[in-house]
């Protein structure tokens, strides 16, 4: 069974940076798509960035340029280096698995707060 733990919320002054981090245990190939998404309240879950099994990295539109996303598929974690962080960046951020064949797989989620 697939299970992932995310790390490294918290609260955050406006400007300030955090990073993310992301553990993964259990089957986990190196061509499944990694990554985050973001849920704020009243609002829909959406793309942070992911990281493709063939390398490609996908940011959202609100975060391009901001963040940044690593992959070490050795030993099965994927970092969000986040910078610049507003207001509008709070959110429960979630590590995502999607698998081939095999669903895909949240995270519990992490808090992101950013004080103005």
């Amino acid at each position: 069974q697939v299970r992932l733990v995310e790390s490294g919320g918290g609260l955050v002054q406006a400007g300030g940076s955090l990073r993310l981090s992301c553990a993964a245990s259990g089957i986990i190939f190196s061509f499944d798509t990694m990554g985050w998404y973001r849920q704020a309240p009243g609002k829909q879950r959406e793309l942070v960035a992911a990281s493709t099994g063939g390398g490609t990295t996908n940011y959202g539109d609100s975060v391009k340029g901001r963040c940044t996303i690593s992959r070490d598929n050795a030993k099965n974690t994927v970092d969000l280096q986040m910078n610049s962080l507003k207001p509008e960046d709070t959110a429960v951020y979630y590590c995502k698995l999607e698998t081939t064949w095999r669903g895909n797989y949240w995270g519990q989620g992490t808090q992101v707060t950013v004080s103005s």
